[in-house]
């Protein structure tokens, strides 16, 4: 619980301003300010009665004003607290807050991330019990030295045989490197094969975090449209005739990101070829290929026997929890060796003890057992999510039902301004992802709404919600 040292308030003994409203305007003005955000915790009214030597009733009648105002909130045990959602009179002009910086103000009973599993159905106790039989061994000062900068090779051993079983791949413990997230197995593999002015060939709408990866890299960004097909390879190859230094193509084929379609085989089959005459590279991000709810998922098409220049993306983070960054890379033994090269410089090894534990929990049969009872879980919150939106949007929006994933993508039949859409829900308490965070340039109209995080009846309220605004 965050509490102040001191809240520094003013009073004028000599104004005609009573000293409880004075307190009440003073800490009206510190929010203002941005000294006090919401959620912090305000001194207790005796705490606060002797600082400014004034009667606590004194204190207690400002801090009544502010209840009722909005401006606070009382818990009972616990404090008194900055109001999470403040009122509308609240003026920012007079700061140096930017708008991301207002909104953070405010936080949403209802959030529509972008298809985030849901924390509290993380396999905790199972995980807190691999680390303490790990710390239990008699061999366990082993683990607190320097490790390996490819990851603990049982872990990588593990994750080779997930990639060859289950994703039809042909790889080896060489050709693997275990990282803190697929954020950072992006940075790494981008760092490693781009050089300034280099092309790289991306989703629009796609993932903007690896947009400025690319472009953190000296890569420069060539968009391509995505259809109901997935990526249009027509567009693809008029680039690649127009310009002689395309390094790389960046795909989501699985559940593309933002509109959930999975790219065709016919179009896999093409990229192949291409990536094979023109000598490019396939950037595959595999980000959620374990919630796959039809007969099985589709094998990546870094697993096609003829797919020569390949960087497959993919993390864990998402089967235990989020927090928790495991992330991998599998791609040619020469470029896993300069991702290597370049992880010693930003972070000498990953978190071997975190691998370690994981590494138990795949070998116990815990993590297929999470697995299997999450999809479960999921499935049955997306059918919800279906029919919620048969409700509520039918005959204003278009959206199909995702085979996996953990987001809906809708698209509005009238004209609408998402982003405006998404500022007024925020005011209500209901965050939705807005344009700028997938578009190229100009805004596509479209909302991509993750589903697994929230409950039934957040759905539905904020399906409702939405619905009005189309």
């Amino acid at each position: 619980m965050l509490r102040p040292w001191e809240l520094e308030i003013s009073l004028n003994s000599n104004s005609d301003k009573s000293l409880y409203l004075q307190i009440a305007d003073e800490i009206i003005n510190a929010i203002k300010s941005g000294k006090l955000i919401n959620g912090y915790a305000l001194p207790g009214s005796r705490q606060l009665a002797n600082h400014l030597n004034v009667n606590r009733n004194t204190v207690i009648e400002a801090l009544d004003v502010l209840i009722s105002e909005g401006w606070l909130i009382s818990a009972e045990r616990k404090g008194t607290f900055v109001s999470d959602v403040l009122p509308e009179r609240i003026n920012f002009k007079n700061n140096e807050l930017e708008k991301d910086d207002v909104q953070e103000f405010i936080k949403p009973k209802i959030n529509f991330d972008d298809g985030l599993p849901d924390s509290r159905l993380a396999p905790m106790n199972e995980l807190a019990r691999a680390y303490r039989q790990i710390f239990n061994r008699k061999s366990r000062w082993q683990i607190m030295g320097y490790g390996n900068e490819f990851g603990d090779i049982e872990f990588r051993k593990a994750i080779v045989q997930m990639l060859n079983f289950k994703r039809g791949m042909n790889i080896n413990t060489n050709q693997i490197c275990i990282t803190r997230g697929s954020q950072m197995a992006m940075y790494l593999a981008s760092h490693s094969i781009f050089e300034d002015g280099d092309f790289v060939i991306i989703e629009n709408p796609g993932y903007k975090p690896a947009w400025e990866t690319f472009q953190n890299a000296g890569a420069r960004l060539l968009p391509v449209s995505i259809d109901k097909d997935g990526l249009v390879i027509e567009e693809v190859e008029i680039y690649l005739k127009k310009h002689s230094n395309i390094k790389a193509i960046y795909v989501t084929p699985h559940h593309q990101f933002p509109t959930t379609v999975t790219l065709s085989l016919k179009r896999r089959l093409q990229l192949i070829e291409l990536s094979n005459q023109y000598g490019f590279i396939i950037i595959e991000d595999d980000y959620d290929n374990e919630f796959h709810f039809g007969q099985r998922p589709i094998f990546p098409i870094s697993s096609f026997q003829n797919a020569k220049n390949f960087i497959y993306i993919g993390t864990l983070s998402k089967i235990v929890a989020p927090a928790l960054r495991i992330g991998y890379l599998a791609s040619s033994s020469e470029i896993v060796k300069k991702v290597g090269k370049l992880r010693k410089i930003i972070d000498v090894q990953g978190d071997n003890i975190m691998e370690e534990a994981i590494l138990q929990l795949i070998n116990d049969g815990e993590i297929k057992r999470h697995l299997k009872r999450t999809s479960l879980i999921y499935k049955a919150k997306r059918d919800y999510f279906e029919s919620i939106c048969e409700k509520y949007l039918k005959e204003k929006a278009v959206y199909n039902k995702p085979e996996g994933g953990l987001a809906f993508w809708i698209v509005p039949k009238n004209k609408v301004n998402i982003n405006e859409i998404a500022n007024t829900l925020l005011k209500s308490g209901i965050k939705i992802i807005t344009t700028d965070s997938f578009s190229f340039k100009e805004p596509i109209s479209g909302f991509r709404l993750g589903y697994a995080s929230l409950t039934e009846d957040q759905i539905e309220k904020g399906i409702m919600a939405i619905s009005e605004h189309l």
